[in-house]
């Protein structure tokens, strides 16, 4: 069936990612200070180091608008701040007026992100921060060239949009299929869920309470995953209109149980902004035409539909083992291919989920010339036709970079069966710590040192200097970086003077278990004590002096205190922090 228009879906698209745009910038304009600032964790002005280069190499070397700083009397942190101000108010005006939905104004967006995450180092180089970027190149080509007046005539919009579909394919087959390729024994065996709830980042109150269904649920919960991550993306090129609105709502369920669960900042919300390009105008209207019987084109389409829907529930119980056990009111599943069988199954789709992206692509660069030949009057056919020659170039040369780019590797297995969580005697906003708070709830937001602290209890100190930075910006007692840990300073038990030693310890976390009669537990979490994780340091000291030099982070002579004695060596207990 031929797909329709998708003009509104095209301007769900545009105003749902202005306000991921927006919510981007924001989150990051308020950790500017602390992460970024001249007295932050990492300044960004290390990254832009002075050179005898003209602007043109330094952009070459390191597009970003920041190199302009000096010039406008800035320095480095005022410029990000500016920036990512600049960027938030810009698409709240476009989330607000339809005429700011540009290109040029979407072109400028990416300018603005690009800038900030090219000096934005480990706290701006997430997946989704990637993502962002490759979404907002893709609306430089979807958006419309709205001012100084409306061009109408779009014979080229089903096309470029269809690169956003592409992408979404992209995303959600590699975020399935890396499940398995990982050899995690938690994926294989449909066990991950029941580590996943306690082990993300941040968790939501809403996580403590999926952590508690049935086993056999929660592996369900996992065949459910691989069926709309690996075999669900398929749908998105399906020429029956029904399978691409079924893709549709399989994808945006996923999204919004993820979001329910666990505070993944904007990402899950762009994923739902990338589904829209599954849907077309009659949809977005509700006005779903259900095909009609009257015909055997029609008759056909339906009996297709109902055939591939047939074929992935098969395929769902054959190779995923699914038992009903009505005695126990539960279901049994089990992964019933190997590893290798697995391997197998990617090399022999491969190829043919290329070609589908070139069928795809290629019908609807051929509907769009043809639209362009049925316009009335010679030149506005010759002006349609340059249009549709130059967009159609860069729809395929998108398309041609993609089959060569990295797949995103978003939900990579760690291997994680218990949360390990890095504790000093301060409590941060949003990380798990005291054991009897509630899990925060604070999408869209990303509190990126909490994100960072993630991944740093995975390892050893080693793997993340810039935890040195923090001790010592903590014993500093910088206040821009105690506001990333805490804004309210009647929680932060040095907020008169620094302390003098810091020192970090690594422990396990758990979920906790409601109580045999039903009721909740005082405590959502428990924990255990696992081993110190950065050993008590003070202003001055050999250990801190020395890692701060080795990743460059030391850049000049601290007014260190005298200490004479180290008080953590004669006292045995999980104080980690000490006031002077």
């Amino acid at each position: 069936r031929k797909m329709g228009e998708t003009r509104l879906a095209r301007h769900m698209f545009l105003w749902c990612l202005s306000a991921v745009y927006m919510f981007a910038f924001a989150s990051v304009y308020v950790q500017i200070p602390g992460l970024y600032g001249n007295e932050g964790l990492l300044p960004a002005r290390w990254m832009l180091r002075v050179s005898g280069k003209s602007v043109w190499e330094q952009l070459t070397d390191s597009p970003t608008l920041l190199w302009f700083g000096p010039r406008l009397g800035l320095d480095t942190q005022q410029c990000m701040e500016l920036l990512s101000l600049s960027g938030a108010l810009l698409s709240l005006a476009a989330t607000a007026i339809p005429t700011l939905r540009d290109c040029r104004v979407y072109l400028v967006l990416w300018m603005l992100y690009l800038s900030l995450y090219q000096v934005g180092q480990v706290f701006l180089y997430f997946q989704w921060d990637n993502l962002l970027l490759e979404v907002g190149f893709l609306a430089i080509l979807v958006a419309p060239m709205n001012m100084p007046w409306g061009w109408r005539l779009h014979a080229h919009d089903n096309m470029t949009f269809w690169l956003v579909r592409w992408l979404l394919f992209r995303l959600m087959f590699a975020s399935g299929v890396v499940k398995l390729t990982s050899r995690c024994p938690t994926w294989w065996g449909l066990t991950a869920v029941t580590y996943h709830y306690e082990t993300q980042c941040i968790p939501t109150p809403l996580a403590w309470f999926a952590h508690q269904l049935p086993v056999w649920f929660q592996k369900l919960s996992v065949v459910g995953t691989y069926v709309i991550e690996i075999g669900g993306p398929f749908l998105f090129f399906s020429p029956i209109r029904r399978h691409r609105l079924t893709a549709f709502y399989m994808q945006v369920l996923l999204q919004v149980l993820i979001i329910l669960s666990g505070n993944y900042n904007f990402f899950n919300l762009l994923t739902i902004v990338l589904c829209f390009s599954l849907l077309d105008d009659e949809h977005v209207n509700f006005w779903l035409c259900r095909p009609s019987l009257q015909t055997l084109l029609s008759r056909f389409c339906l009996l297709v539909e109902l055939a591939v829907y047939a074929l992935l529930a098969y395929w769902t119980f054959l190779y995923f083992d699914l038992k009903v056990d009505w005695d126990k009111k539960s279901v049994s599943s089990k992964t019933a291919f190997t590893h290798f069988e697995f391997n197998r199954f990617l090399k022999l789709v491969t190829v043919p989920s290329i070609w589908i992206g070139v069928l795809s692509l290629t019908w609807e660069i051929v509907t769009a010339k043809f639209k362009s030949a049925c316009l009335k009057g010679v030149f506005w056919r010759l002006w349609s036709t340059v249009h549709w020659a130059v967009f159609a170039v860069a729809t395929a040369s998108m398309f041609a970079i993609s089959l060569v780019s990295s797949l995103y590797n978003i939900f990579k297995s760690e291997n994680i069966y218990y949360r390990p969580v890095l504790c000093f005697e301060i409590e941060f906003m949003y990380k798990p710590g005291n054991v009897s708070r509630a899990p925060p709830v604070v999408t869209p937001h990303q509190p990126r040192l909490d994100w960072q602290m993630w991944f740093a209890a995975l390892g050893p100190q080693t793997q993340s200097p810039w935890f040195s930075s923090l001790v010592h910006r903590l014993l500093q007692g910088k206040r821009d970086v105690i506001k990333l840990i805490q804004t309210d300073e009647s929680q932060y038990p040095f907020s008169q003077q620094p302390p003098v030693y810091v020192r970090a310890h690594r422990y396990k976390y758990w979920f906790t278990a409601p109580k045999e009669d039903g009721s909740f537990p005082q405590r959502w979490w428990r924990r255990v004590y696992v081993e110190e994780f950065y050993p008590a340091v003070h202003l001055g000291n050999a250990f801190l002096e020395h890692m701060l030099a080795q990743h460059g982070l030391k850049v000049s002579s601290l007014n260190c205190r005298k200490i004479e004695k180290c008080p953590f060596c004669s006292l045995g207990t999980k104080t980690l922090l000490f006031p002077k």
